[in-house]
């Protein structure tokens, strides 16, 4: 799958995502104060068939230590663009430099439970490149075979305590890699639009 299937993907419409998606029980209040942030889902080409490339967060973080992300974060003031911003993480997190990087276009937005609202720019990177962890806020960079995640089979429904409610969320597991809420969320939303 190449960056001709992903175009085609980005031109099927789709909605805005949440965390709060499997929880219609939750009312959101109105006029909430959002911050804005962005992350790459950069789609490697590689020998082996396209993959995605995600962060393992360093276990010693404040905010969602351990988990699997995107690289990404909050838009500066001085980043043009959620794009910039993107690719800004991407070269601090992962070492990928923007050079190497077609962007494609942007998925739509997601909002977090700890009240951020993400756009997720989808890029594709050209050729390889070695990749190098920032210390202190990633433990790890790998890589998922995108036909793994593009099949919606893949994800499934799970639910656990927070904040004294079931909060219920998407999952799409790959080895010893646990990918979970918004990052889960986002890549079932592109499945969706990859799907034939």
């Amino acid at each position: 799958m190449g960056p001709e299937a992903l175009i085609r993907a980005l031109a099927r419409p789709a909605p805005a995502s949440s965390d709060y998606d499997l929880n219609p029980e939750v009312v959101l209040p109105p006029g909430r104060k959002l911050r804005a942030a962005a992350v790459l889902v950069a789609v490697c080409a590689g020998p082996g068939g396209p993959s995605v490339l995600l962060t393992k967060r360093a276990s010693g973080l404040k905010h969602h230590p351990g988990q699997i992300a995107f690289p990404g974060g909050k838009i500066d003031a001085g980043d043009a663009s959620p794009e910039a911003a993107a690719l800004r993480e991407a070269h601090e997190e992962v070492g990928l430099e923007a050079g190497l990087v077609t962007l494609l276009g942007r998925l739509p937005v997601h909002e977090t439970v700890t009240g951020y609202t993400v756009t997720p720019v989808l890029g594709h990177i050209r050729g390889d490149f070695a990749t190098r962890a920032e210390a202190g806020e990633v433990e790890e960079v790998f890589r998922v075979p995108l036909a793994h995640l593009a099949d919606p089979a893949q994800f499934r429904v799970e639910r656990r305590m927070w904040r004294g409610q079931w909060r219920r969320y998407y999952a799409v597991p790959y080895g010893p890699y646990y990918i979970w809420g918004a990052t889960a969320r986002i890549l079932r939303g592109l499945a969706d639009r990859l799907a034939p």
